[in-house]
């Protein structure tokens, strides 16, 4: 008998202890995992989204704005009719009914998203079918006012592996932190079939709306560079093209546009090749654009001057092979300021000789060739200048007129804001200001990344500039009047080690008034089929746009 007290004492001693171990593994060891669990149990959780940033263009009218949208959501709980709520959300939604009847066959959920960023008028639709369990919440979408206006310098905004809105390219994917904001929640009691309870406690932790940004671009230039560029790529049968406006004293870009061009606002009803900036990610020879960075090089170490005099009197041979002038013309004895209006090739080796290899290669890496240029523009690259070691002496010739050598749009008309604004190699910018949530506006400073020339250089080399263009092949362009610095380029495109004869990259760069220049602006042509000049091409877009940016700027010919 005492045996079997004993047992029965020592059973029930036994499960005693295996209780206290459980609840001291509970109350203790899984306390957090279990009152996280309760929490989640008794808390319903509501996100607030942060209202992203406006984009808004230098006069202050906007650019990118949130256009009023909702987000659709089921409560399981209420719905009395399920499968006409996934016939009906299928089809105004254009959802697969499969997946929403699987998150509706989770029955632990009590609130479980459908779909994001729908349109009001959508909304209003759904509101008339009176489906129990179909519930809305304030969101919002991005809304591009002028439709596909700067849309490679704007981006776009898609959803990040998470289903987050995320920016991609142009300052929506580089500001996209700056822009989203940060956003709040809700959190509230509710019973056991998730309804709210009134009386308990409600937590409110207000989203931080993104900030908007200010932008250099002016809506003015910005539709007649597009404009413009439009119909020149049409009427020269070109594949694409590009036009930067910057403004050489800040850097500050004022109207940047490439062709092919999409929507930001319905992006992905355009080819995703149509995304990328080629401005600043696709990579061209800059051609005969080029000469006024070697004759400004050669200017600055004093080794030329404008009226040196040079023998034009045939090719010239070099390491095996024969440089010729574009157009197989030679005229004898001419200064270096005529080498640029004739665009001489075989004056530009010329002037190259004249410079010691390495100050030729340090020039070239000052102003910003083999570098990115810093401007706030999501997926900017550039291409690679070989090794100092890998430069022999035909590399040298062809880069004083442009071929052999590999730069971005935006590379290039940063070099020659260099000469524009009296030497300073600018850092390109976008964004001039950020407006804060309080309304403070942190402004972005100009910066000035080196001093390339003297201010004589750059003098001396505008002139130059304007003699080539009112002697050169653009002479019948020119506004009458008018003082313009400019250059024409012409490169053949490199394929498989070798030059495409048939295809060419055309372009133009220029400034005006010369003195204090008011914008520079560097048209580029891509394969052209009307002609493969750039005197043909990118000149005539130059200028055309050139005319409309007079009287808005209010540049004169007296200027």
């Amino acid at each position: 008998m005492e045996k079997r007290l004993g047992f029965v004492l020592i059973f029930f001693l036994g499960i005693f202890l295996l209780i206290l171990v459980k609840l001291f593994y509970w109350q203790v060891l899984s306390s957090d995992s279990l009152g996280g669990l309760a929490e989640k149990q008794r808390l319903s959780t509501i996100p607030i989204k942060a209202a992203r940033g406006r984009i808004l263009a230098s006069d202050g009218s906007s650019l990118v704005i949130n256009k009023r949208a909702y987000g659709v959501y089921l409560e399981p709980k209420k719905i009395d009719d399920k499968d006409k709520i996934i016939s009906v959300l299928s089809k105004e939604l254009e959802l697969p009914s499969s997946s929403i009847s699987a998150n509706l066959s989770n029955s632990s959920l009590f609130w479980i998203p459908v779909a994001h960023k729908v349109d009001e008028e959508k909304v209003e639709d759904l509101k008339k079918f009176n489906l129990k369990g179909l519930t809305f919440m304030d969101e919002q979408k991005r809304f591009y006012p002028e439709s596909s206006m700067a849309a490679h310098l704007l981006g776009f905004v898609g959803k990040n592996a998470k289903g987050e809105d995320q920016g991609y390219f142009g300052v929506e994917g580089y500001y996209d932190e700056q822009l989203s904001g940060r956003d709040g929640v809700l959190m509230q009691d509710q019973d056991a079939l998730g309804n709210p309870i009134l009386s308990g406690n409600r937590q409110n932790i207000p989203a931080e709306d993104g900030r908007d940004l200010i932008l250099y671009i002016d809506k003015t230039i910005q539709y007649i560079v597009e404009s413009k560029l439009k119909e020149g790529i049409e009427k020269y049968g070109a594949k694409g093209g590009s036009v930067i406006v910057m403004d050489p004293s800040t850097g500050g870009i004022l109207a940047l546009a490439a062709y092919p061009a999409y929507d930001p606002g319905i992006f992905s009803k355009f080819p995703s090749e149509y995304y990328k900036n080629p401005t600043i990610a696709s990579f061209y020879e800059p051609g005969s654009t080029f000469k006024v960075l070697v004759m400004a090089a050669a200017i600055n170490e004093g080794k030329v001057t404008a009226g040196k005099k040079f023998n034009e009197d045939g090719p010239v041979e070099i390491g095996g092979y024969t440089i010729n002038t574009w157009n197989q013309k030679y005229h004898g004895e001419i200064t270096l300021s005529q080498v640029l209006e004739y665009s001489s090739n075989v004056g530009m080796v010329f002037v190259e000789k004249q410079l010691d290899k390495n100050v030729f290669l340090r020039y070239i890496k000052d102003l910003g060739f083999g570098n990115l240029t810093g401007a706030d523009l999501q997926e900017e690259s550039t291409p690679q200048l070989r090794p100092a070691n890998k430069w022999y002496e035909i590399d040298y010739a062809t880069a004083s007129f442009g071929q052999g050598i590999a730069t971005t749009p935006l590379q290039m008309i940063a070099a020659v804001s260099a000469i524009a604004n009296g030497g300073k190699l600018m850092e390109p910018h976008v964004v001039k200001s950020i407006k804060l949530a309080d309304g403070k506006m942190i402004n972005t400073a100009p910066k000035v990344k080196k001093i390339i020339y003297s201010k004589e250089t750059a003098s001396v080399l505008k002139e130059m500039m304007v003699s080539a263009v009112d002697k050169g092949e653009t002479r019948f362009l020119k506004p009458a009047g008018f003082r313009i610095a400019g250059k024409t380029g012409t490169a053949q495109i490199p394929i498989s080690g070798h030059y495409d004869t048939e295809k060419t990259i055309a372009s133009f760069v220029g400034f005006a008034p010369v003195d204090k220049p008011k914008f520079l602006m560097l048209v580029t042509i891509r394969e052209p089929t009307a002609s493969p000049w750039g005197s043909e091409t990118a000149a005539p877009i130059f200028f055309s746009v050139a005319r409309e940016i007079f009287p808005y700027l209010k540049i004169s010919a007296t200027d």
